[in-house]
């Protein structure tokens, strides 16, 4: 799709706007997020990605407005698993009930822009090299391998670990033990220091750099088009946040999610390399857009319904963090 600067420059407004009104109506007052606010936003989220496909339906035809829905659903059903980690992270820095949306706003804005950068990359890469197809298809069939690995392994007592930057950067800057509402710096004896709410929304921000190294791939194998990669990473990005409030109790019950995302990723992998081979001029078989859309559809519909079979035949144990969030709420009681 031939996309002009006004177009681009059109829909980073419309972002941009979108989450201002997000921030103004949701997220200015910190505040515990309730499931129907949550809900509620998640919805809007959605919504707003299913016009914004029929508008590209309407106005570039149902391949553009395909791949835009396909690569949407998997970078959502990719960010889905990658909310896990939040859980742990907020864990990790004990981060308040009221602050934790605040804390994932930033973090996912951040993790956007960084993202675009990834995206502009790996357009650049795709447009003047294409044997990079075979190197994409390669990684996403390694990381599936990896994932179903990982998913037979016993994670009861995984632990959230610092990326190198975050590290570097705590050992470079001074910073607080303490949170001092929103604030991202304060000054004590007059020396400035970092508070743990930039800490940890700079944890938020760079992990999901680690995410994109297979979702920026995987949605390359379904599209090649930078507008439709940005704008499918920006929607199922921006309904992160109220996602994380909406299934964060859920989130243990999908026990066969990365059973899921390997097969997703595989199939994307093994889409990949037939492309690559067929721009080479071998005579292969290439997988159409409405072959992958509902093969994944399905994929994470199978996935969904056996992890919640599966769930309730066994104990489901709570998120990490949860005790501790449970004896704030006592400790509150008992204060008042």
């Amino acid at each position: 799709m031939d996309v002009t600067l006004n177009v681009w420059a059109l829909t980073v407004a419309a972002l941009c706007a979108a989450i201002a009104v997000d921030f103004f109506i949701g997220g200015r007052k910190p505040h515990e997020v309730s499931l129907k606010e949550a809900g509620t936003w998640t919805a809007v989220w959605v919504v707003l990605a299913v016009l914004f496909g029929l508008v590209l339906l309407k106005f570039a035809g149902p391949q553009t407005a395909g791949e835009f829905f396909a690569g949407y659903i998997t970078e959502k059903s990719l960010s889905v698993d990658n909310l896990f980690v939040f859980v742990l992270i907020m864990a990790k820095f004990s981060v308040p009930a009221a602050y934790q949306q605040r804390v994932l706003m930033i973090g996912v804005i951040l993790a956007l822009v960084l993202r675009a950068i990834f995206i502009a990359a790996g357009a650049a890469l795709i447009a003047n090299f294409s044997w990079v197809f075979f190197i994409f298809g390669g990684f996403l069939i390694y990381t599936a391998w990896k994932l179903i690995q990982e998913a037979r392994t016993d994670h009861t007592e995984e632990a959230y670990e610092e990326n190198r930057l975050l590290k570097l950067v705590e050992r470079r800057f001074p910073s607080t033990d303490q949170y001092h509402g929103t604030r991202l710096f304060i000054r004590r004896n007059g020396k400035r220091l970092m508070t743990p709410m930039l800490i940890v929304m700079l944890a938020i921000g760079t992990t999901d750099v680690l995410f994109a190294l297979d979702s920026i791939p995987a949605i390359f194998g379904l599209t090649q088009d930078p507008y439709i990669v940005f704008t499918a990473n920006a929607f199922a990005l921006m309904g992160l946040r109220q996602l994380y409030f909406l299934i964060g109790g859920l989130l243990r019950k999908l026990v066969h999610l990365s059973y899921g995302l390997s097969v997703i990723l595989g199939f994307i992998g093994v889409k990949l390399v037939l492309h690559a081979l067929h721009e080479t001029g071998v005579h292969v078989p290439e997988i159409g857009i409405p072959v992958s859309l509902g093969f994944i559809s399905v994929v994470l519909v199978v996935t969904t319904v056996t992890s919640l079979v599966a769930s309730r035949r066994q104990p489901v144990e709570p998120l990490p963090g949860a005790e501790a969030d449970d004896d704030d709420k006592r400790r509150s009681a008992d204060l008042s």
